[in-house]
């Protein structure tokens, strides 16, 4: 084996085994250079290799930032419940209901969902904690009409699984928006945020039914540096 790929192999065990720890820096090139008895060359090489993979990020200087491995991929097109992603990529998650109440329809929530105004709707507000720190926070909007009973216990475990084994409905399709948002003082509060953050990513979603009714609307709030949103696209020529 190359003596690059070696030392790649040995920096990446550590990583893993968080010798070097998320957000420090790996040992220097003169250092690295002096701890495996090789060239600069072969240093670089194996650090590229580190970078290709995700484990670092080079500044200049600064070093070689390692990156917080603790990253769970959230699919931008598909309609998967949180559960089911926490279960699928074995996320080691809490969730804690923070609100569940009826309201009435309000204008504004009239406008991005068509729903009457002044109807009964179910405002849901879940914290999803990993590894002790609250890094998503979901605002759930539920008209009454299609949900009339909504349990705590239900809530806490996956809404999705009541709503298609308990209450029937066919779930069918989404519609979702993704912004980067500005934290606020709610947030602040209900979310575990660095002090450093000033912005947050938002996914809206209005989901329906296989009759076309929308039946929910979900602001799902991600903290910017634990999460990233993949998806698959083909290209098609224009």
């Amino acid at each position: 084996m190359n003596k690059f790929k070696e030392i790649f192999l040995d920096l990446e065990q550590k990583i893993l085994a968080k010798e070097y720890p998320p957000h420090t820096l790996l040992p220097s090139e003169n250092q690295l250079i002096k701890m495996y008895s090789v060239s600069r060359e072969t240093v670089r090489k194996a650090l590229n290799l580190l970078r290709d993979a995700g484990y670092i990020q080079k500044k200049q200087g600064k070093g070689s930032i390692v990156l917080d491995l603790n990253r769970f991929d959230f699919p931008i097109s598909g309609l998967t419940s949180f559960k089911e992603l926490q279960t699928a990529q074995r996320i080691p998650s809490e969730t804690s209901v923070v609100e569940i109440r009826k309201i009435a329809v309000s204008p504004s929530l009239h406008e991005i969902t068509d729903w009457p105004v002044a109807a009964e709707a179910w405002r849901l507000i879940r914290q999803r904690r990993i590894d002790g720190e609250v890094v998503i926070l979901d605002k759930d909007y539920l008209i009454a009409d299609i949900i009339p009973e909504l349990p705590e216990n239900k809530a806490q475990k996956s809404i999705y699984d009541y709503f298609e084994n308990d209450l029937g409905l066919e779930i069918a399709y989404a519609q979702k928006e993704i912004s980067v948002d500005p934290v606020n003082k709610e947030l602040r509060d209900l979310m575990d945020l660095h002090p450093e953050d000033q912005h947050v990513v938002t996914v809206r979603s209005l989901v329906y039914l296989e009759d076309t009714r929308c039946f929910e609307y979900t602001e799902s709030i991600h903290r910017l540096d634990k999460f990233r949103f993949v998806d698959f696209a083909r290209r098609r020529k224009a």
